[in-house]
């Protein structure tokens, strides 16, 4: 494929803006940039995609996701709304999980792989749960990502809050999918923990055994006090401290939040290699207050950007961290819009290479994975390398992105989906919609009665 005609935007360590270029995709990488004449000569036979003048960019990168919680959109929690965010838990989350089986698994990804072509997301990071289907689930959502072409790093999430049973069979899933996964070009394993309030000392010995020292976990860290709180009266000692202690924290591990953790906290996840996943949404929704941002980027946090289970359009979560911080700290300084670029760009692509080794990711360069979008944005000031964030930040929407590119295989081209029919996935996700609510309230109504 040669794609002509093309503004590119090849982000990276050193990102430039190319006002006219051609780009040919050789299988799944990019194989060359240049001038149209030069590539249509050294590739005479490739198809030629003309690009109309857009910008041709790399593809989202999503560090913290949720592919089943697609079905609480518009579902009524029973009783008064919950106060905080461990009754958010305990009334919302955990009722829906349980409530999910085979099929509402498999729809519930396939929607959230819709949302993220139109949006122009070619990787995510899911992190699932669903007690009542454990055993070969992540392979119903890999499957899913297969069929959609994106690119995914799956998990379950393993807790005690289900007994002793469920949690080995979860434990169970994640090593299974470990191998699974191990040869497929765009799906890999980690391990999913879902966090220190809702697993034991025996549950985390367990697991750290479990996995081998080169894996990673994938875990909720102090998203509110509670979670501290716990740990304390556990151990007497604080979540990321009490981690520590049995092995969780290495260097392909992800500590998603973080948004309550104190210094030393901060200096262990530094001294581990830690990943850090940040999700300004989520966060605003649960009230859960905000993360100190600018404190883990200026220490060298390794600190990405997810979304926690919204919508699959990541250029929304730039936005969300971008004013979050300065309302919080009421500091207009706050968040810098190169601090979100380095997140949401830069360090999610390094993340995501962390689990793909030996490929580039998230950058336009000979040699990189061929993860791309055209984007039709027609700016009316200068747009260059050195004010692309904010661009990106003020200018860009998702609603513009056209055309949606992976492993070199295109998923959307001119907004019409190629890989995945929208409208069959969405009627069938409907289906069962009625079935999985009705699950959930009785579930949910026990838990309000118990």
């Amino acid at each position: 494929m040669l794609i002509v005609n093309a503004k590119l935007i090849t982000l990276g360590a050193e990102p430039q803006v190319l006002p006219d270029a051609a780009l040919y995709i050789d299988g799944d990488r990019i194989g060359a940039i240049g001038s149209r004449a030069d590539l249509e000569a050294q590739h005479p036979a490739a198809d030629i995609v003309d690009a109309r003048g857009q910008y041709l960019m790399p593809g989202g990168i999503c560090a913290h996701t949720h592919f089943y919680g697609a079905y609480a959109r518009g579902l009524a929690i029973p009783g008064a709304p919950p106060r905080d965010f461990p009754q958010i838990l305990q009334r919302l989350w955990w009722p829906l999980d349980k409530a999910l089986d085979r099929d509402s698994v498999r729809a519930s990804a396939l929607v959230c792989l819709v949302d993220a072509v139109k949006h122009g997301t070619t990787s995510l990071v899911d992190h699932h749960a669903s007690p009542n289907f454990i055993d070969d689930s992540l392979d119903v959502i890999g499957a899913a990502v297969d069929a959609a072409g994106l690119r995914a790093v799956l998990c379950y999430e393993v807790t005690d809050r289900d007994g002793r049973d469920k949690m080995r069979a979860g434990i169970a899933e994640n090593m299974r999918f470990l191998r699974a996964s191990a040869g497929h070009p765009r799906l890999r394993g980690a391990f999913g923990l879902h966090a220190s309030l809702t697993l034991n000392d025996e549950s985390l010995r367990a697991c750290a055994e479990a996995m081998p020292d080169e894996g990673g976990f994938h875990i909720h860290v102090a998203e509110h006090e509670a979670d501290e709180a716990d740990s304390l009266s556990r151990s007497g000692l604080r979540v990321v401290e009490r981690l520590d202690q049995y092995g969780i924290w290495r260097d392909s591990t992800i500590a998603a939040h973080c948004v309550h953790i104190n210094e030393a906290e901060r200096d262990i996840l530094l001294d581990r290699g830690v990943w850090v996943s940040h999700q300004p949404r989520s966060n605003m929704n649960n009230g859960v207050g905000a993360a100190d941002i600018d404190g883990l980027l200026a220490a060298g946090i390794k600190l990405c950007l997810g979304n926690d289970g919204f919508s699959n359009n990541m250029w929304a979560e730039w936005k969300a961290a971008y004013l979050l911080h300065k309302v919080v700290n009421r500091d207009p300084r706050r968040a810098d819009g190169m601090a979100i670029a380095q997140m949401a760009w830069d360090n999610n692509a390094r993340l995501m290479q962390k689990f793909f080794p030996g490929q580039t990711i998230g950058e336009i360069t000979p040699g990189a994975v061929a993860d791309l979008i055209f984007v039709d944005y027609q700016p009316f000031t200068p747009l260059h390398a050195g004010n692309l964030p904010w661009h990106l930040l003020f200018g860009f929407e998702a609603s513009m992105v056209t055309t949606t590119i992976c492993a070199g295989q295109v998923l959307m081209r001119d907004r019409q989906l190629l890989t995945l029919d929208e409208a069959e996935i969405a009627a069938e996700a409907l289906a069962l919609a009625p079935k999985v609510w009705e699950r959930y309230t009785r579930i949910a109504q026990d838990t309000l009665q118990s």
